[in-house]
């Protein structure tokens, strides 16, 4: 008598993410942890007033340095309410759009490992701060947000509990959220 055994399927391209490809870097990084070790950076330059200027370009990772074809430009300023030019977001408002993105990029990961098919991600963030800190007019406020809040809208060819569980996967493996809730360790120190 022979069993016939039923193959899983392959997992193929999905919501835009190279699944195979994805699968297999974390089974590579499995294998070789030190490819896992990465170096992001940004150089920023004043521009005047509240208004600077990053470039982005060049990182360390798998064991070796990569260029991007161009370089990224992300221009931080202050709203004018703030005594700023209003010519970009605020540093803060990136912090929170990098929460929000990390969010999204992990749920279109687990998503498309988990072969579910999105049809919506949502996410919007919003902090709360109170600029006594920050201005100096009161050391018992904090110079940063007190509070962030995130709501997620998902759609997809799932049920809710599945597509619920991709969401938590994705803030539990989010780095983003992890920095913010876990803090990380800051060094700024005066070039020589």
């Amino acid at each position: 008598m022979t069993t016939d055994v039923m193959e899983r399927p392959a997992k193929v391209a999905m919501n835009g993410v190279d699944v195979p490809t994805f699968l297999g870097t974390i089974n590579a990084v499995g294998e070789q942890p030190i490819a896992a070790q990465f170096q992001f950076r940004a150089d920023s330059a004043w521009v005047g007033g509240t208004h600077s200027r990053a470039t982005i370009n060049g990182f360390f990772g798998a064991g070796e340095e990569h260029e991007r074809a161009e370089a990224f430009i992300a221009e931080g300023d202050h709203p004018a309410v703030f005594c700023g030019g209003d010519n970009a977001p605020s540093p803060v408002e990136y912090l929170l759009s990098a929460l929000s993105a990390c969010i999204t990029a992990g749920i279109a990961n687990i998503a498309s490992a988990r072969q579910i098919k999105l049809h919506t991600v949502n996410v919007k963030v919003e902090g709360d701060i109170d600029l006594q800190g920050l201005l100096g007019l009161d050391n018992t406020v904090r110079n940063g947000f007190q509070k962030i809040r995130a709501t997620v809208e998902i759609d997809g060819d799932a049920d809710a509990e599945k597509l619920g569980k991709v969401v938590q996967q994705s803030i539990a493996r989010s780095a983003v959220f992890d920095m913010l809730k876990n803090g990380t360790d800051v060094d700024v120190r005066m070039a020589a």
